[in-house]
């Protein structure tokens, strides 16, 4: 198995420069991260920091989310929101230069919250034009772009793999996947086994965490282990996401170190 850890939501005890190296003291050589940086452009000399951060650790950045708002106030994107299309693409403009500097290749772009007011129509259709803006700038270096349900986002109108797909098909790009974040699909009810069965081998990744809880792989009741197998079996050739809440002092003492690397 080749795991990457979400630096974003693990090692929050740590600066954001000081988690790359804290990633590889666990024996892990990959890191994925949300928007690191509070607006859709980094302040002077922030980006630069973060990628000096990663390469003086020997990590790979093997992730990283455009931006998406205010996530502890609960925004959850920008891309389907009409005001915001100025905002979200000159954010890809800046994702895409972070990526020509780690070798970053893959782009989970958040889809955004229901805005009040303005036709749901309207905003997928702005969602649909925005995602093959950034799938565009991201092909000519080989990225991927990745559509995720999310869940406890009432507003949040991406639930299912299903709800998911059918905008991947919309856009009509073949550089936009499937995020297959198996605690977001559990948690909202959808049947991951099936999920598994039927897409595993056209996930564009995978993010683990059990539940409930939101923690390790093994402090709940979903059998991560066995789903993760199985899209193995059948196709999935990409990393597997550590993206779950620390539980216990050691949030990687359930995987043996020899398997982290």
């Amino acid at each position: 198995m080749t795991y990457t850890v979400n630096a974003s939501i693990l090692l929050t005890d740590l600066p954001l420069t000081e988690r790359p190296a804290a990633v590889a003291t666990h024996g892990f050589t990959r890191a994925e991260f949300w928007w690191p940086f509070a607006g859709p452009v980094p302040e002077h000399g922030e980006a630069a920091a973060f990628v000096a951060a990663l390469h003086d650790a020997g990590v790979q950045l093997t992730g990283l989310n455009f931006y998406a708002g205010d996530m502890p106030a609960g925004e959850r994107g920008a891309l389907s929101q009409p005001e915001r299309t100025e905002e979200f693409r000159a954010n890809v403009a800046a994702v895409v230069e972070i990526a020509r500097e780690t070798g970053c290749r893959a782009f989970n772009a958040l889809y955004g919250n229901r805005v009040p007011g303005v036709p749901e129509a309207e905003q997928d259709t702005v969602a649909v034009e925005n995602l093959r803006w950034a799938a565009d700038a991201v092909a000519p270096f080989g990225g991927v772009v990745l559509v995720e349900p999310v869940s406890e986002a009432p507003d949040y109108p991406l639930k299912t793999a299903a709800d998911a797909l059918a905008v991947i098909d919309a856009v009509g790009r073949e550089n936009v996947k499937l995020l297959a974040d198996f605690y977001h699909l559990a948690v909202n009810g959808d049947d991951v086994a099936a999920v598994v069965e039927e897409h595993a081998a056209d996930f564009g990744h995978v993010q683990i965490a059990d539940a409930p809880g939101r923690h390790e792989p093994g402090t709940g009741d979903l059998p991560v282990g066995q789903w993760v197998r199985r899209a193995r079996e059948l196709g999935y050739e990409g990393l597997v996401s550590l993206e779950y809440v620390q539980s216990a002092p050691d949030p990687f003492a359930w995987l043996p170190r020899e398997q982290r690397a």
